[in-house]
């Protein structure tokens, strides 16, 4: 496999979850999250995630590596947590909110989660691709994560699903918006609403995922896609800009979301916030848990 070597955005600023490489021969920017003390999109990530998409947008999709200006053709979003991929939003953050009744809490908790993905949807509005390398469990946000991006790569056994209907809410993030684009209202109503966890490979049959690996493969797989995509970048890219047209989804969209999820928090009973703590201490057992390693989550078996 090729060589990347670490580049390191605003030096000036102290970067812990996120480790961000390049690879130069492909035009490959990664960007690895390693959130502590949970796998979860905590505040710290989030901006840091910031950063990293602003080290794209700023200089237009270059990169000084090297002594040597390149450009970036294709951004990643993957993790460094063996298992996970991301297990989603910060679940102490909403409760405390909720129990203040703090709305402006959840909504800017909120906007700072779409300021990340609506760019990120959008290819950063330059001639790259972002891609998802999902190769561990993605719940909840960090399933919207994974979809926001313009090619979702997930190895076979990986499973993703939201888990929020459990304790009586929604992710409000972009989930419905981006897979309703994709594969629809039917598919997207099942995914939100189920609960349930699917494998990577039952996602790429409903047309979510759009690149199947073999498990431990991911990386392998990701340059292949590369490699056919880097044939025929113009043709590739101007589809994929008319594909954001066609199925726009818009800033403004994903904020007013964000609102209705807020203020559906808000209503949420002492029994819905009880299940809300069971999942915040699953996700803290498996955090402490080997290191993620072999950690199985699944939101129904929380729920038994």
């Amino acid at each position: 496999m090729n060589a990347i070597a670490e580049v390191r955005f605003f030096p000036q600023t102290q970067i812990n979850q996120l480790e961000t490489r390049f690879d130069a021969e492909f035009g490959v920017l990664w960007g690895f999250m390693n959130p502590k003390p949970r796998p979860t999109f905590n505040a710290p990530l989030l901006a840091e995630l910031r950063g990293y998409v602003d080290s794209i947008v700023q200089p237009c999709g270059h990169i000084w590596h090297d002594g040597t200006e390149h450009t970036i053709k294709y951004a990643v979003i993957a993790s460094k947590v063996p298992g996970v991929f991301n297990l989603g939003g910060d679940l102490t953050l909403f409760r405390e909110a909720i129990a203040a009744h703090d709305r402006d809490m959840l909504v800017q908790y909120g906007r700072k989660c779409v300021d990340n993905l609506f760019p990120w949807s959008r290819n950063c509005d330059l001639p790259l691709t972002t891609i998802a390398l999902v190769q561990g469990d993605a719940l909840g946000g960090g399933f919207e994560c994974a979809l926001s991006a313009s090619v979702l790569i997930a190895e076979e056994s990986v499973r993703m699903g939201f888990p929020e209907i459990l304790f009586n809410l929604f992710p409000g993030m972009g989930a419905y918006s981006f897979l309703a684009r994709k594969v629809g209202r039917r598919i997207a109503d099942e995914l939100v609403t189920s609960g349930n966890m699917y494998t990577g490979r039952e996602l790429f049959d409903m047309g979510v995922v759009d690149v199947l690996a073999p498990d431990g493969n991911g990386e392998a797989a990701l340059y292949s896609f590369v490699r056919k995509h880097a044939r025929a970048p113009n043709g590739r890219r101007a589809l994929e800009m008319v594909r954001r047209e066609v199925e726009a989804v818009t800033h403004d969209e994903l904020m007013r979301v964000v609102g209705i999820w807020a203020d559906a928090a808000l209503r949420l009973t002492e029994r819905d916030l009880r299940m809300m703590e069971r999942l915040v201490r699953a996700q803290s057992r498996n955090a402490n848990s080997n290191d993620m390693q072999g950690a199985t989550i699944t939101p129904l078996q929380r729920a038994g």
